[in-house]
């Protein structure tokens, strides 16, 4: 049976106003929803459906098309909403819920029906909202037609809000009302406001409290604002409600102690040994980490500020911690010494300080010594495992090769990556068993392979070899299970084997923040798991607070999520740290042209070609911009520059160039390109806020089938409610 251009495969369900069918697009050849209304209800809500046809957001189900007496949506897969939940988890995906109506209401949608089964649990634990078909334009007027719904009466008036029980004007406070009534669901297991009949049911919204919520008063406090009977006293945004939602499931109870490990001060005639005092700081800090209850910085934003002069309050406001550790090293032949000094960051006052003059063999003692100070000084206890973390003791010769390739590898450009390569080769070929040489080889060949700088399959290849040695080692390596998860994405687009390699990478404490990171960007960002993205970046900040390639990372995830402002609020954050970051112009520049602002993206974009002109994508961008600000000319001669498409890094850069015209169909052609070179830096690029695009114009479903990606945009989920 044919619908138009559908072909109706089975029933998913039957209401009041119509029913839901799996169908096919035969066009497209893509698993669609489509509900039919019928009598009366025919046509009723077109101009509604082509107004949230625009909301464009991963946790709303989309509308692809409309017809005389049909929708055709989005095909999920999942369950209603299930109430009581955990508080944690409900809190979160309230979150979730909050966005997607904020989302709804910067268009001037209003939802009008929000209730626990109008929101979906997807297989992969994120959440839809459903049956936007029934929304509202702000301003028009209500209508009574949802209480009279055959067989969902008490359901839908349970989540009214007074004004709309009355039939008054709407605007999104209306949904505040409602939200507060699912959010209490969710924490109690029990609806806001019962009844046997529509009304009693409507008397209890217009006149009664919900019973008390055994939750702590802050969350309370949020819900009763929600379901507040007059407007005003309501919170006024969507906004509002999920920011109050976002400081509950951040506060912290009682702060725990904190401290962060500035780069050492070198002393020595020879400068070269600048790699030595920061693999101390860096070996001390990576001591310090595996100590339960104590907070440290990590590495990144630690040495942040080297160099820069600034008061150590400043520092440690910036970084939020309470302690400061500062220390300088001197080598002379095979004896070194160490100073150190603990500051209070609130009063400048030295907790502790010390000096250590030892032979070269004794470093490691030194670190663990240093740390156990660090640890009595703030009181917290040491169990008798905290430095399990270093369970080998690599020969010096090994150690210093080590720390020279590590050090090499934090310089970031391909000439450094080479360095390091040398240096990590040796210091395995002085100590073959030295597991942690192995897994920082692992990560220079990726590094590698992500800049094109060597052939990228060999290069992934020899990271994936690496880091198996790492692991023979120790088969509980994070670092080096989070380097054979990226592999298994970058090389093969594996999804399960990544999965699992990520599990095993964070099922020890502590989790590097650099496991965070990639977990977060690489593989739950593409999965569309937009949430538990952001939430695995957030931790990764946490612990690396000025980490600006985290930061800008972050940020694009916002930007999946359909949270705009708050992304490009973020990247401007990241451009007042360090004005000169090529990624965060970059993205920048993407993020104005897509809002409209194509001047101040092409200034942006000016900027990183700058900082960045061998870069292709800085050029592809520029080349773009300039295009759609009618300097033909030059765009063309900067296209020119890029290739014919056929080295590294070419298709990303062309597919960046069609996507700043907004051409997407060419932006898909290159896609496919740069998805066949494994051109690691296409994974993100492709699965960020442009999904959508691609999505919208038909190309998704062959792009996800050479990503091994699930080929709807939402994990491949069906509708299963009417």
């Amino acid at each position: 049976m044919n619908l138009g251009p559908y072909e109706l495969v089975a029933p998913i369900g039957a209401g009041g106003m119509g029913e839901v069918w799996k169908a096919r697009d035969t066009r497209l050849n893509r698993v669609v929803a489509l509900k039919r209304f019928k009598g009366q209800d025919k046509g009723r809500f077109a101009l509604e459906a082509r107004a949230v046809a625009a909301i464009n957001h991963p946790h709303i189900c989309l509308i692809y098309d409309i017809g005389p007496d049909y929708l055709v949506l989005e095909y999920l897969e999942g369950q209603p909403l299930p109430c009581p939940l955990e508080k944690e988890k409900a809190v979160r995906l309230a979150i979730c819920i909050a966005v997607a109506v904020e989302a709804a209401h910067a268009k001037g949608i209003i939802h009008r029906d929000l209730k626990p089964s109008n929101i979906l649990m997807t297989r992969d634990r994120s959440i839809k909202l459903l049956d936007f078909g029934l929304a509202k334009l702000m301003g028009h007027t209500a209508d009574a037609t949802t209480l009279t719904v055959e067989g969902s009466v008490l359901g839908t008036a349970a989540y009214m809000s007074p004004e709309q029980a009355e039939g008054k004007t709407l605007d999104e406070r209306s949904d505040i009302f409602s939200f507060g009534a699912v959010l209490y669901e969710m924490l109690s297991g029990k609806q806001a406001f019962g009844g046997g009949t529509t009304a009693q049911v409507l008397s209890a919204v217009l006149f009664q409290e919900p019973g008390p919520l055994q939750v702590e008063p802050a969350i309370e406090r949020i819900v009763r604002r929600c379901l507040a009977k007059r407007p005003s006293e309501r919170f006024q945004s969507m906004s509002e409600v999920r920011k109050a939602l976002e400081s509950t499931s951040s506060r912290s109870v009682e702060r725990q102690p904190s401290v962060a490990v500035l780069p050492f001060t070198i002393i020595s005639a020879d400068r070269e040994d600048e790699y030595f005092s920061d693999g101390l700081a860096e070996e001390i800090i990576n001591a310090l980490a595996h100590i339960s209850g104590l907070n440290v910085t990590a590495r990144t934003s630690s040495f942040s500020f080297r160099g820069k002069d600034l008061d150590i309050r400043k520092v440690a406001g910036m970084l939020d911690v309470q302690t400061i550790l500062e220390g300088s090293v001197r080598r002379a032949g095979n004896r070194i010494r160490v100073t150190v000094q603990l500051i209070n960051a609130e009063n400048g006052y030295h907790l502790w300080s010390e000096r250590f003059d030892r032979e070269m063999a004794d470093v490691f003692a030194i670190q663990d010594e240093i740390a156990q100070a660090i640890a009595s000084s703030l009181k917290v206890r040491l169990s008798p495992d905290s430095f399990a973390g270093r369970r080998y003791t690599p020969t010096i010769p090994a150690y210093e090769a080590f720390l020279q390739g590590r050090h090499f590898l934090r310089k970031g450009t391909p000439e450094s990556f080479r360095r390091a390569l040398e240096c990590l080769e040796k210091a395995i070929s002085l100590d073959p068993h030295f597991a942690l040489a192995h897994s920082e080889l692992a990560s220079c060949h990726r590094l590698l392979a992500s800049l094109g700088d060597a052939p990228t399959r060999q290069a992934l290849l020899d990271a994936r070899t690496a880091a198996q040695h790492a692991l023979e080692i120790d088969p509980t390596l994070p670092e080096a299970h989070a380097h054979l998860a990226a592999v298994a994405l970058f090389l093969d687009y594996d999804w399960p084997t990544a999965g699992h390699h990520f599990q095993l990478a964070m099922a020890h404490d502590p989790i590097p923040s650099d496991v965070n990171h990639l977990y977060g960007f690489f593989y739950l960002m593409p999965l569309g798991r937009l949430t538990d993205a952001s939430l695995e970046m957030e931790r990764s900040l946490k612990a690396d607070p000025l980490n600006l390639e985290c930061l800008t990372h972050y940020a694009v995830v916002l930007w999946a999520m359909g949270r705009d402002e708050e992304a490009g609020k973020h990247l401007t954050e990241v451009l007042q740290l360090e004005e000169s970051f090529w990624l965060a112009l970059f993205l920048h520049a993407l993020w104005h042209s897509r809002k409209g602002s194509v001047e101040a993206g092409l200034a942006l974009a000016q900027k990183a070609y700058a900082l960045a002109p061998k870069t292709p994508n800085c050029i592809g961008l520029l080349a773009g911009l300039l295009w759609r600000c009618g300097d033909i000319d030059k765009a063309e001669q900067l296209v020119d520059s890029i290739g014919d498409g056929t080295s590294f890094g070419e298709p990303l850069a062309m597919l960046v160039y069609h996507l700043a015209r907004l051409d997407f169909e060419k932006a898909a052609d290159w896609a496919e390109k740069a998805i066949e070179q494994r051109d690691p830096n296409a994974l993100p690029a492709l699965c960020s806020s442009y999904r959508w695009d691609f999505v919208e114009n038909g190309r998704w479903p062959t792009l996800a089938r050479m990503l091994r990606l699930p080929e709807t945009e939402t994990g491949g989920t069906p509708i299963t409610k009417t």
